[in-house]
C-alpha cells in the first residue's frame, strides 16, 4: 500500500516537474548557457595560467641551457690548463644543472600535454555555446509562435461573438432575395390575369395579340416613309 502511494506520489511529482520545465523552458536554457559560459571562461582562465607557467619554465630551460653551455666550455679550459680541481667542481654544477633541467624538461612535456587537451575542449565547449545560443534563437520563436497560436485560437476558436457573427453571416446569406421574390410574385400576378391569358392564346394563334412586336414597329416605319 505504501509503495504504492510512494509510486504515485513520485510520478505525480515527476509530471509536475515535466510542466514546470515546459512551462519556463526558454529560462532554464539560457541559465544553462550562462552557465556554461561561466565554465568556458573559468577554463579559459586555468589555460592562461598553464601557458604561462609553461613560458616561464622554457624560460628557465633556456637559461640552464646557457648556463651549461657556457660552464662546460670552461670546465674544458680548466682541463687543458691543468686545472683538474676547477674543472672537477666546474663538472659537479653541470651535473646539478643537467639534472634540473631534466626535471624542467619533464613538467614541459606534462605542460604541453595538458595545454593541448584543455585547448581542445575550450574550442570544443566553445562550438557548443554557439550551438545551444542558436538553439535558443529557434526555441524562442517557437515559443512565440505556439503563444500567438495559443492566443488565435482563443480569441477566434473559441469566443462566443465571433461564433454569434457566424451565425448572422450563415442567417443572412440563407434568406431569400426579397428583390428576386417580388420578381416571381409580379410573374404570378400576370399569370393569373386575363391580360397574360390573351398573350398566352395569341402566341398559340387564337386571335391577334395586343402586344406590340419589333415587327410591328418596323412594318409602321416602312409604311410611313413609302407616303
Amino acid at each position: 500500500m505504501f509503495k504504492t502511494l510512494a509510486t504515485l506520489i513520485n510520478g505525480a511529482n515527476a509530471r509536475a516537474e515535466d510542466r514546470v520545465r515546459d512551462a519556463f523552458a526558454i529560462e532554464l536554457i539560457d541559465q544553462k548557457i550562462r552557465e556554461a559560459e561561466a565554465s568556458l571562461k573559468a577554463a579559459k582562465a586555468t589555460l592562461a595560467t598553464l601557458i604561462q607557467r609553461q613560458r616561464a619554465e622554457q624560460k628557465q630551460r633556456d637559461t640552464l641551457n646557457t648556463r651549461i653551455k657556457d660552464l662546460t666550455r670552461r670546465a674544458e679550459e680548466a682541463l687543458e690548463a691543468g686545472r683538474d680541481d676547477m674543472a672537477e667542481e666546474a663538472a659537479r654544477a653541470i651535473a646539478t644543472m643537467e639534472n634540473e633541467r631534466t626535471i624542467r624538461d619533464g613538467t614541459l612535456d606534462r605542460l604541453d600535454h595538458k595545454i593541448l587537451r584543455l585547448r581542445s575542449s575550450i574550442e570544443a565547449g566553445h562550438r557548443r555555446i554557439i550551438d545551444l545560443k542558436q538553439g535558443a534563437i529557434q526555441a524562442r520563436a517557437v515559443r512565440r509562435e505556439q503563444q500567438i497560436q495559443t492566443r488565435l485560437n482563443t480569441t477566434i476558436g473559441q469566443s462566443a461573438a465571433v461564433d454569434e457573427a457566424e451565425e448572422l453571416i450563415s442567417r443572412v446569406l440563407g434568406r431569400d432575395d426579397p428583390f428576386e421574390q417580388s420578381e416571381i410574385l409580379r410573374e404570378i400576378d400576370r399569370d393569373l390575369s386575363s391580360d397574360t391569358l390573351v398573350d398566352r392564346m395569341a402566341d398559340e394563334g387564337f386571335g391577334p395579340s395586343d402586344r406590340t412586336t419589333a415587327n410591328d414597329v418596323l412594318n409602321r416605319l416602312k409604311a410611313k416613309t413609302k407616303k
